[in-house]
């Protein structure tokens, strides 16, 4: 669907894109349903396209609510007109409810997606509990002062975590200078970034390679029996689950290790995937 519509592009002024955006006729939701079940029925583009251009100023106020993160606003309305697109061809008319209020959702899981993908090369949120703690943060958090124990163990309360895993998603998500490498030799009170930095192993692409292969019931499994049970019990709750993978920090308080020891066993667990992964 999406390669046969037209929308107004926004490769030239941000400016003018807002205002032909702006300049597209709202619909009454009589004629938002005759659309949609056009298209529905039919599989009628010209009604999809009518329907989507009717909506593209919604794109851009969700859009807007975005500026903090960085990234250009270009980039989080054309991530949102695809959320868009996604939320008009899954439209049921039949519901009574409108478009806009069904394409929020869509919406925002797109720009969502799309600045996880893009904000720094620091893994800020790799399960969904920490995605929604990453932006409820933001709009909580007030100013970029870093927060005090008061207003960390609030926040804690509001978003139902604990108060550690709020400071240390602050951490991440203020980007503020602190060393890679832990500054003492006690590692159980060491808290380093370098354990979410991507390392040379790149691990998403190897194991995601991997992941492919279990499924098909080659090669991985071998090199699994190959770990130690705490190593294996490490990759497979990191990276082999469908969903909820676990934090490093989670993993620590499971292992009674500190998140730097989980941390320096995957890696070497990676490795030895790695080696027996290309010599078999």
């Amino acid at each position: 669907m999406t390669n046969a519509l037209t929308v107004p592009s926004i490769s030239g002024s941000l400016e003018s894109y807002i205002q032909s955006a702006n300049s597209f006729p709202l619909l009454s939701q009589e004629e938002e349903n005759k659309l949609a079940r056009r298209l529905r029925d039919q599989g009628d583009i010209t009604a999809a396209q009518q329907l989507i251009l009717s909506h593209l100023r919604f794109v851009v106020t969700i859009a807007r609510n975005y500026k903090g993160y960085g990234l250009p606003q270009a980039d989080l309305i054309q991530e949102g007109n695809v959320g868009l697109m996604k939320a008009v061809k899954r439209f049921d008319p039949e519901r009574g409810v409108r478009l806009v209020s069904f394409a929020v959702h869509w919406i925002k899981a797109e720009i969502h997606e799309f600045i996880m993908r893009n904000w720094r090369l620091v893994k800020i949120a790799t399960t969904k509990q920490q995605r929604k703690l990453f932006f409820n943060l933001r709009s909580l958090k007030q100013g970029l002062d870093t927060m005090s124990p008061a207003e960390v163990k609030q926040v804690a309360e509001q978003l139902n975590v604990k108060p550690e895993e709020v400071v240390e998603m602050e951490k991440r998500f203020s980007g503020s200078d602190v060393p890679l490498e832990p500054l003492s030799d006690d590692e159980d009170n060491n808290y380093s970034p370098i354990a979410y930095l991507a390392d040379g192993l790149d691990p998403s692409q190897i194991l995601e390679a991997e992941q492919d292969k279990v499924r098909r019931g080659e090669g991985l499994q071998q090199s699994l029996d190959c770990l130690d049970e705490r190593s294996r019990h490490i990759i497979e709750a990191r990276w082999l689950r469908e969903k909820d993978t676990a934090t490093l920090h989670e993993l620590a308080d499971e292992l009674g290790v500190s998140a730097e020891r989980v941390r320096q066993i995957e890696a070497k667990a990676i490795q030895k995937i790695r080696h027996v992964m290309t010599t078999e």
